[in-house]
């Protein structure tokens, strides 16, 4: 993961630094080291959004911006991540949650009716909330820490392919 491939989609720290909004917030979040693009910044920064994606709640954005700054990630890697669980992908992740949970607690998988209403978060959520934030947790956390782990390696074969190629030019060159 080069950090030119960041820095070409990421906006520029200075214009998110200056702005209004952000000058209210502090000079927590106005440190350097959140906007810095490199090894330990992204690949921590990938890993806090993502294991913020697996915590069924709203504002999930807002969890990884404060997880970005407790752990000192990169803040604008950490906040998009959290779209692993959008519309589309949020089901079968919560459901893959669910039974990891189940299988943990040793209980069985329960044939529940899923509505998407109030009445069946106040009801319907009761009967299987220990297995699910479980799942939830255990999977979140292995998520995070392989996504941390796996970005860490592409980046470091990423610069040794660098290097090596760095190399094979230099020697072309003395040979010519």
């Amino acid at each position: 993961m080069p950090k030119y491939l960041f820095k070409k989609y990421l906006p520029h720290p200075d214009i998110i630094i200056k702005n209004r909004w952000i000058k209210l917030l502090g000079p927590r979040l106005q440190a350097p080291g959140l906007w810095h693009i490199n090894r330990k910044s992204c690949s921590s920064g990938i890993a806090v959004g993502i294991f913020c994606a697996f915590i069924p709640m709203p504002f999930q954005m807002l969890l990884a911006a404060i997880g970005a700054i407790l752990f000192r990630s990169n803040i604008l890697v950490a906040v998009p991540m959290v779209w692993i669980s959008n519309p589309l992908t949020i089901a079968p992740i919560f459901y893959f949650c669910y039974w990891v949970g189940t299988g943990i607690l040793g209980s069985k998988i329960g044939g529940f009716d899923f509505e998407l209403s109030f009445n069946w978060l106040l009801t319907g959520l009761l009967d299987i909330w220990q297995p699910f934030l479980l799942g939830c947790l255990i999977v979140g956390a292995a998520a995070s820490l392989l996504s941390f782990a796996l970005i860490r390696m592409m980046w470091r074969f990423h610069i040794l392919s660098h290097i090596k190629n760095r190399i094979k030019r230099k020697k072309r060159c003395v040979k010519s």
